[in-house]
């Protein structure tokens, strides 16, 4: 087991480059199950979600050959293999499966997803839209049983904006009879990416990133060659870095508009902001002044730079307040932060961070990944050296993450930790 050290104080500078898009992976490598033959996924994060991915899609007899950062997956020989546990367990995404097994085999069971543990995200959306296209949907022994004789196209309203929810009806529905039709759907550029593959593999998809998704379901699919989009929240994270510990850095292959909501908040802060084509250049101001954020479906705040954007508001002027509307229990950071001399208190729903504070290096864990994320940048700005363990966390959704850092000018390393370390990590 390893932890992350941070020697804080040092100036980022220079350039760094984006990987493809975590939440965009998690959902095509699953989606590649619905084709008849070779689907190619180019440019996918370095991150262990995408090898998990790979290991279950190579579970259900498909073949996962890589080379390098793209994927070739032959899924000619996949079967409806029950997945309960196992690799299941590590990531939330898992449950995508459920919706490209449903619609390719009429059947599936899918043990109950893991990841990060950020309170109640229940799957209830995901049930509804199955069981309006047809699907008897059970809970046993801990693991979702799905069951169709048919699949037939409906009309879905989704109570809540739902990402996830969207993408596997979404996977059910494009080989189901007749057209479905998702009112209230989630508009992220991550939909729009998964719709580019399957229409490319032969699906009839109108309206993606609006709320109402129109799909006239084929009998078949084909295999394609995809190039996934650049990862707008790593991208975020190294805009919130850079203006955390930065004096001139280039954040390259972005979409600019994909972080309109986060780049708005910097520039209410004073910070200069340079934007391109496919790059962003970060110039801070000093002093930073504090605003205030609340989290929202796309095109709002992402609720994934919540965190991240915590530790930043430690280093501005007066006080900001937080509002995270998506995942209200997204709160495990504050703790950690506060052991690095950071003023936060949670009053009701709002987390409010007061600063100018001097960041000071300490002994923390990252209990998710986007909490990782935040004791990094503190990190990058604390007096000192601090120690991140639950690495695992991070290493889910940042990919060569003390490469690009170190290449930026910090110094930041891994270390094993001790017998003494590991059981006091344990017992915490």
């Amino acid at each position: 087991m390893q932890k992350m050290l941070i020697e804080g104080g040092r100036t980022l500078k220079g350039k760094v480059r984006i990987g493809g898009a975590k939440n965009s992976a998690v959902a095509l490598l699953p989606a590649a199950i619905l084709a008849d033959s070779d689907v190619v996924i180019e440019g996918l994060p370095d991150i262990s979600d995408v090898y998990t991915l790979g290991e279950l899609l190579e579970e259900i007899g498909g073949t996962v050959d890589w080379d390098g950062q793209t994927a070739h997956i032959d899924p000619s020989n996949m079967v409806s293999m029950p997945l309960p546990n196992g690799q299941v367990k590590k990531l939330r995404a898992s449950y995508y499966f459920m919706g490209a097994m449903l619609g390719k085999f009429k059947k599936a069971v899918i043990g109950l997803p893991g990841g990060c543990h950020l309170g109640p995200r229940p799957i209830d959306q995901h049930i509804k839209g199955f069981e309006a296209l047809g699907a008897q949907v059970t809970n046993e022994h801990g693991a979702i049983y799905l069951r169709a004789d048919e699949l037939t196209g409906a009309r879905i309203y989704l109570d809540v904006v739902s990402v996830g929810a969207t993408i596997n009806i979404m996977l059910a529905a494009v080989r189901a009879k007749g057209q479905t039709i998702i009112e209230n759907a989630a508009k992220e550029p991550e939909i729009i990416d998964v719709v580019t593959l399957l229409t490319n593999m032969g699906a009839k998809i109108k309206g993606a990133g609006t709320d109402v998704i129109r799909i006239e379901g084929v009998d078949q699919l084909n295999g394609c060659r995809h190039t996934i989009i650049p990862d707008r929240i790593e991208a975020g994270t190294y805009v919130i870095a850079a203006a955390a510990a930065g004096e001139d850095v280039t954040i390259d292959n972005v979409i600019p508009e994909h972080l309109e909501s986060l780049l708005a908040k910097l520039r209410e802060m004073g910070v200069s902001i340079e934007v391109g084509d496919e790059h962003l250049r970060i110039k801070p101001a000093q002093p930073l002044k504090s605003v205030d954020i609340k989290t929202l479906v796309y095109p709002g705040f992402p609720t994934d730079l919540q965190q991240p954007f915590t530790s930043l508001l430690t280093k501005a002027d007066d006080t900001g307040v937080i509002i995270d509307t998506i995942y209200a229990a997204r709160l495990k950071h504050i703790d950690e932060l506060r052991r690095m001399n950071a003023i936060i208190k949670v009053e009701g729903g709002s987390v409010i961070v007061s600063g100018p504070v001097q960041l000071e290096g300490a002994r923390v864990s990252a209990s998710d990944l986007r909490a990782g994320a935040a004791l990094v940048i503190a990190g990058l700005m604390a007096g000192g050296i601090t120690e991140i363990t639950g690495l695992e966390h991070i290493d889910r959704g940042y990919e060569n993450l003390i490469e690009k850092l170190t290449n930026l000018g910090a110094n930041v390393w891994r270390e094993e930790m001790t017998h003494e370390e590991i059981e006091q990590l344990q017992n915490s």
